[in-house]
């Protein structure tokens, strides 16, 4: 099964970050959060501090196969400032694995310019740090080995989205009516 890593920034946004993990953790799939502060613990936008599994100087990417970025502000701003994760967030894209990001993050992806000619989605007002992106405004946007989310009220389906592209679609189906949805 392939292994995921969630990167967290001090003003994450907790319900993304959590939810994602939640969900993916329920569907199976082997989830590390990965602070990319010097420390673990990582504070979210809205104050609630948490404990990272790991730092990203300690990360194995070679065990790593999908790389997923929550939103939230000042997050999302902390992520596409941390060099190391932007040029590993390129090498996966040009590699054909999965990069996800929700939110205020897919500026990272953008910036990048992972989105040229891809649908993608994000936090209404962001939609200009999609460079080069058709940008749907949808739910969730894939084009390729890149997913996108629109925002912390769509959580449930952005993390079932990348639950089907892990573990397909038996396993969303039976995570999804797990949680009532």
């Amino acid at each position: 099964m392939k292994k995921v890593a969630l990167f967290l920034a001090n003003g994450f946004e907790e319900i993304e970050a959590l939810g994602i993990v939640d969900i993916l953790r329920r569907a199976g799939i082997p989830v590390q959060t990965v602070s990319i502060t010097n420390g673990k613990n990582v504070t979210g936008a809205h104050n609630i501090t948490v404990l990272a599994d790991i730092t990203f100087a300690e990360l194995d990417f070679a065990d790593v196969d999908v790389l997923v970025l929550p939103g939230g502000m000042p997050g999302a701003k902390n992520l596409n400032e941390h060099e190391g994760l932007k040029k590993k967030v390129k090498e996966y894209a040009e590699k054909g694995k999965n990069v996800a990001a929700i939110c205020a993050a897919p500026m990272v992806l953008g910036g990048l310019g992972l989105l040229d000619g891809k649908k993608a989605t994000c936090y209404p007002g962001f939609e200009p740090e999609l460079i080069g992106a058709k940008v749907t405004g949808e739910k969730v946007a894939v084009h390729g080995n890149i997913i996108t989310g629109k925002g912390p009220g769509f959580v449930f389906d952005f993390a079932l989205e990348l639950v089907e592209t892990i573990a397909g679609t038996g396993t969303r189906k039976e995570v999804q009516e797990g949680l009532l949805i």
